[in-house]
């Protein structure tokens, strides 16, 4: 038994050091954005695409019409935002990653799609994939915008 003993000694010592000098599994981190927060976020976002879309249609923009859209995540690490910045610029969308100007602990990525079609369908269905994709890199996509123009 005293190899036992030994091989759990030198765990809880790989832990304690893992601890002092910063080196833990990546699955230990916390999550910026947890399960449930992106599926409240999911339902949310895809409850305001339409509403918005409402908006746009006040302003003439008709659903066979193709706009550009501005989008905001936020993450806690600049790793994650420049991961997420690569994987939206592999859409062909223009994209940055920077510190949030309002929260010194946070980034933001910003940029700006390809041209989407205005129907309800392809807008929340952009919506969908930008939350997902955002949640794959542990960010939380914060919505869209555009210019009806």
């Amino acid at each position: 038994m005293p190899h036992v003993r030994r091989f759990i000694a030198m765990v809880v010592l790989m832990g304690f050091f893992s601890s002092l000098f910063g080196c833990s599994k990546g699955d230990d981190a916390p999550r910026f954005v947890t399960e449930a927060a992106f599926q409240q976020n999911l339902a949310k976002q895809n409850e305001m695409s339409p509403m918005t879309l409402a908006e746009l249609r006040k302003f003439g923009v008709a659903e066979s019409k193709s706009l550009k859209l501005e989008f905001f995540f936020y993450t806690d690490t600049q790793a994650k935002a420049q991961s997420l910045a690569t994987a939206l610029k592999s859409l062909q969308y223009d994209a940055q990653a920077q510190p949030a100007a309002g929260n010194v602990q946070q980034f933001v990525i910003t940029g700006w799609s390809t041209p989407i079609q205005m129907s309800e369908s392809e807008v929340v269905s952009w919506t969908d994939k930008m939350c997902r994709t955002g949640f794959e890199h542990d960010a939380e996509f914060d919505g869209w915008g555009t210019s009806p123009e």
